[in-house]
This record gives C-alpha cells, structure tokens and sequence, in this order.
C-alpha cells in the first residue's frame, strides 16, 4: 500500500477491524520509511451479473425487477413477501455460485418459475404465461395438463 505522505510503496498493517456495517475492513497501517500511520478500507470488488434478453441486448441482474415479476404473479395468492424474498435470494444465489458473468433471461426465468412452482401452483402459471408468452387458450391448457400430470 502506498504511503499517502511520502510515497513508499511498503508498509505494515498494525490493526485490522470490521466497519460498523460488516462490508469493509478497516485497516490501520504504518509506514516502513517515514513511520507516519494511516488508514486503508478494504471491500469485496463484485462484478456485476449481466442477463441477455431474447433481443441479444444485456442488462445488469435487477432482483427486485425479478421479485415484482413474482409480486404480479401472486397476487391476491397465499403468498407471503418473504417466501418471494427467499425465493429470490434461491435464485440470485444460484446464478452467482454458476460462475457465469452472463446468464440468459430464459434461465433467469425457469428458475423463478421452479421456484413459484414449489410455493403455489396458480402463481407459477400465472408467471408463466407472461413468460413463455402464452399465445392462446390451447397453449395455457398445455401447461396445466402437464402439471397435472406430474402430479
């Protein structure tokens, strides 16, 4: 770490503690040369997940994009906000622990759908007509035979 006095590229860490907020470090150092101290911050550097949408084009992954995406879904269901959270969280996590800086919109979307599925079932078709673009009855009806089905 430079020193901010004289520019020396060495120094020594004296003291190391978690902010108040527990997302940085804060370290006291002192300098080999000139022996003054001061202050370094250290943070986790995150690259931000980038999702391709069906027209090629990318945007950053916007979780509360995805959560009210799930809102619409269940409303008026017997679904509580934190089971959505929880839910999103499943999902968020799961794409960061693939180690892919890009994901598709299309695998964003069937891991909200396995999600709903397992927390209401009317949510989870509701979201999916919206998301696989159910273009008539016939297709909607698909879907809840295949569901009916797996049962």
């Amino acid at each position: 770490m430079k020193c901010p006095y004289c520019g020396t590229l060495d120094s020594r860490v004296i003291d190391s503690r978690p902010t108040d907020d527990g997302e940085r470090i804060r370290r006291r150092r002192e300098c080999i040369e000139c022996k003054k101290r001061f202050t370094t911050y250290e943070i986790v550097e995150t690259v931000p997940l980038m999702v391709i949408k069906r027209d090629h084009s990318r945007e950053a992954f916007d979780r509360q994009k995805l959560l009210r995406g799930m809102l619409r879904a269940s409303e008026k269901r017997p679904v509580s906000y934190q089971q959505l959270e929880r839910a999103v969280n499943n999902i968020e996590q799961t794409l960061l622990n693939g180690y892919d800086l890009e994901v598709t919109s299309m695998r964003v979307g069937e891991l909200a759908m396995d999600e709903l599925k397992k927390i209401d079932e009317v949510a989870y078709v509701r979201f999916a007509s919206v998301y696989r673009q159910f273009s008539d009855i016939n297709t909607f009806m698909d879907e809840l035979k295949e569901m009916l089905n797996k049962r």
